[in-house]
């Protein structure tokens, strides 16, 4: 009996790996067409401006045609508004249970409206939407397969991180990424899909993009440990301008609110037609700006033109997401994190606390410091700076960074990005006591309310039924004396469509429950 049940625990995660190895080929192919295609069409814009600026006769034509893209890709989102935006909170809506859709119509049109926004010089990120692609991608694959509840959420989860893999040839950051700020559920199978799914897809992405790094900076040599001094203030600046980021790009979508005279599904017209100016003067700024960021680490601009560049992306980057248009914030937040590293270092080398030599290190720090604060997942900001340059040499400075610029964010009461754009999306869940039971995973973190309390003295929602807690790799079988433990799994089995109350439930019960003194 022991040994059927070892070969049936083996097998499971066989079939993960299986799983994960299709899911990465179908949706590496899927994000990296669509990658590719971007690129294309961006270098096709940027001489098209280059061309315009010679030819100012062509300017009433080409914006026609940006007029006329803005409205297709505004009719589709009013059809399909799941395809707003980033996309990574639909994906974290799924797995939560909070929300869901048809996978073909979200497929198709993220795709092509992805590639008119992002490859027309917005500044838009491909890497969200590569996100939603891949995980759509594995969607479509889990209902052709006839997967359902936990099996489907692994494969959404999986593509997800292949779809991120795809898109910057990080695999070991977008595993992460998913497990720390999506799916927040690190279990075996789950990272084990996911892990497999990201590998195959970074293969496929690199079979068409080769193997140079995304972010390919040329530094001379490592930071000198006198120098750690200043990544603190780095970090604390990074903190503060990151908090702003986020109150700027949480509340951009209200103040297209009232522009009334303009329909909400069209307000992509209005960065379709700003984005004239800015490519016939600022071309090399045109996209999410990963040829900005390069550029800009083998020859530095002075620090004026360096805040200009700065407060230019810093605006039209919000403008361009709350527009609702589908494109992401994950690669200008990049690209804004290196100009203020650049920024910064240049403020260091004017006081003299700084050689010149090292501007180019700073960017690099900034990039995990912004993107830590921001989203406040540091583990993954540092593993995805490490792989796009493809240098293992700044680990202990972005860590540096990273903590601090976290910390920051944090005390300035500032949420996870992708999280408090969920909670805009979606309404307080209602209980619903009918259809198929599934089973929902709820973590008991360190400090949180739950850690500390019998199951008997918790007022658990209707519906629900506690049927175990993993606690790491051995599987409780709870009583009303267990003592929930920090670190523990609950695994919950509710109604299929009763997941997200359940959750929600949870969390305030989490929040709101006090633990015993001592």
């Amino acid at each position: 009996m022991k040994h059927q049940q070892r070969t049936q625990r083996d097998l499971t995660r066989l079939n993960a790996i299986v799983l994960g190895c299709l899911v990465g080929l179908f949706a590496g192919i899927v994000v990296s067409t669509f990658r590719l295609i971007i690129e294309h069409l961006l270098s096709l814009v940027q001489a098209v401006y280059g061309w315009l600026g010679q030819h100012p006769w062509g300017l009433v034509p080409w914006a026609i045609l940006l007029v006329l893209m803005a409205l297709m890709i505004g009719h589709w989102v009013k059809q399909t508004p799941m395809i707003k935006g980033s996309g990574i909170p639909q994906i974290e809506g799924q797995l939560a249970g909070e929300l869901d859709y048809a996978w073909w119509p979200v497929l198709w049109k993220k795709f092509v409206s992805g590639i008119l926004g992002i490859g027309s010089g917005l500044f838009l990120g491909r890497e969200g939407p590569s996100i939603q692609l891949g995980g759509t991608v594995a969607q479509g694959l889990a209902d052709r397969l006839g997967f359902s509840g936990s099996r489907r959420r692994l494969m959404i989860a999986s593509g997800a991180s292949a779809g991120l893999s795809a898109a910057f040839n990080a695999p070991i950051a977008a595993t992460l990424f998913i497990l720390e700020e999506v799916y927040h559920n690190f279990s075996t199978l789950v990272w084990l899909t996911s892990l497999t799914s990201a590998v195959v897809a970074n293969f496929v992405s690199n079979e068409i993009f080769g193997l140079t790094p995304v972010l390919h900076i040329v530094y001379r040599q490592a930071l000198p440990l006198k120098y750690y001094g200043l990544l603190l203030l780095l970090g604390i600046g990074l903190g503060g301008l990151g908090y702003g980021y986020q109150w700027v790009t949480l509340r951009v979508g209200q103040w297209y609110g009232r522009l009334t005279w303009l329909p909400r599904q069209f307000d992509g017209i209005i960065p379709f037609l700003l984005v004239i100016p800015v490519g016939l003067w600022w071309p090399i700024t045109l996209g999410g700006g990963n040829q900005l960021i390069v550029q800009f680490a083998q020859q530095t601009p002075l620090l004026v033109p360096l805040i200009g560049y700065f407060i230019l992306r810093f605006v039209f980057s919000t403008i361009s997401y709350g527009s609702g248009l589908p494109g992401g914030i994950f690669l200008p937040i990049l690209t804004l994190g290196a100009l203020l590293g650049a920024i910064g270092a240049r403020c260091f080398v004017a006081v003299g606390w700084l050689p010149t030599m090292y501007v180019a290190n700073f960017m690099i720090y900034a990039m995990a410091g912004y993107f830590a604060g921001i989203s406040k997942a540091p583990f993954t900001a540092i593993l995805l700076i490490t792989e796009m340059v493809g240098t293992l040499q700044h680990l202990m400075p972005l860590a540096v960074v990273a903590i601090v610029a976290y910390i920051t964010v944090d005390v300035l009461g500032g949420a996870p990005i992708y999280e408090a754009m969920l909670q805009q999306m979606v309404v307080p869940a209602k209980t619903q006591s009918d259809g198929p039971t599934d089973q929902l995973e709820f973590p008991v973190n360190e400090g949180a309310g739950l850690a500390g309390r019998q199951v008997r003295d918790l007022a658990w929602p209707p519906d629900t039924l506690l049927v175990g807690i993993r606690r790491g790799e051995r599987q409780v079988i709870p009583n009303g004396d267990t003592i929930l433990r920090a670190g523990d799994a609950l695994l919950i089995f509710t109604y299929q469509h009763n997941r997200a109350f359940v959750r929600q439930q949870l969390t305030h019960l989490n929040d709101s429950s006090t633990q015993p003194s001592d």
